[in-house]
């Protein structure tokens, strides 16, 4: 088995490789640029990882492993012109280098791109996949547009936040060590394993992120602390310190997400504080921790090496004991 850092190289060296010179430019510059700007890349990561687990090559899933991060770059492009949003990575948005037509028709044109590298494998490979990036790719619009409900709804339950963080982050880390499995051949059990463990661990990836946008460093996580109660974004956090508080302190923290305006600082303060009061800070933990013992658990039943668990678990306490 290879290092976290190899398969890294792997696909960034491809991706690079990608020639993007097609006509008319201005549909394709916006794609290059995008992937240019690099990223963390952990999908892509684990489509390798998990075509490497189940005994084929990295070499024969990169295909796959590139699908999956076109279609990340797709949904972030879509997602930054929802969000109009100026930046992304510390450079310009698509939308705000070209302009928001263009934004959509080069994302839309990420899609299409994706699926084709499929081609690149025999018919029940090419189809398996094919069926799996469908159903995911449908379930990440459906977890978007929950979230965009969520934004004038007052009456979001913590089941439907959780179903929506599954749909738009989880399941497509699930697709990516999927697609490693079925590029592998191995068993339909353990595809199914993988995926369900990608999917726990990916739920609890982005509870964390929520809580470290409140309680992170500023000076590792990279972005504004604060920055989803500043956009009064109903997250795991709030929606716990509203279900635990008493009287007083949900009608102060409504107050508090009610307004756009006003003095950030004292908002940031006195909502981490309400967090804390009510125990919504150790219960996202606690649920953290929840899900990501999911995932380990599932892990020990798959049906590989002894060796091959260990570093997909360590892989995993890694992705999860991050400040960033």
């Amino acid at each position: 088995m290879q290092s976290i850092s190899k398969y890294k190289e792997q696909i960034a060296t491809y991706i690079d490789s990608i020639k993007l010179d097609g006509h008319p430019k201005e549909l394709y510059e916006p794609i290059s640029y995008i992937l240019s700007l690099g990223g963390k890349q952990i999908r892509p990561v684990l489509t390798l990882m998990s075509s490497e687990v189940f005994g084929s090559s990295p070499e024969k899933a990169i295909y796959a492993a590139t699908a999956i991060e076109l279609f990340h770059n797709f949904s972030l492009i879509h997602d930054d012109i929802m969000d109009v949003a100026p930046l992304r990575r510390g450079h310009q948005t698509v939308h705000e280098k070209w302009n928001v037509n263009t934004g959509i028709l080069s994302g839309d044109a990420m899609l299409i791109l994706a699926y084709q590298y499929f081609e690149n494998y025999e018919a029940p490979i090419f189809k398996d996949l094919a069926k799996l990036f469908s159903k995911t790719a449908i379930e990440v619009c459906e977890g978007q547009q929950l979230d965009i409900n969520f934004e004038t709804r007052n009456d979001v339950a913590i089941p439907e936040y959780l179903k929506m963080i599954e749909y738009k982050t989880a399941v497509l880390v699930g697709a990516a060590l999927k697609m490693g499995a079925i590029v592998a051949e191995t068993s339909e059990e353990n595809a199914q394993k993988i995926y369900d463990f990608g999917l726990n661990l990916g739920i609890a990836f982005q509870l964390q992120d929520d809580y470290l946008d409140a309680f992170g460093d500023v000076a590792v996580f990279g972005k504004t602390i604060g920055g989803d109660i500043l956009e009064n974004k109903k997250t795991y956090l709030y929606l716990k310190a509203l279900l635990n508080g008493s009287t007083a302190q949900r009608e102060e923290l409504e107050a508090f997400f009610a307004v756009t305006e006003g003095d950030g600082v004292e908002k940031i303060r006195r909502v981490k504080e309400l967090f804390i009061e009510t125990e919504s800070a150790k219960a996202s933990q606690g649920l953290i921790k929840e899900y990501t013992d999911n995932a380990l658990t599932i892990l020990e039943a798959l049906d590989i090496p002894e060796d091959k668990k260990e570093l997909l678990r360590q892989f995993s306490l890694e992705l999860m004991d991050r400040e960033v």
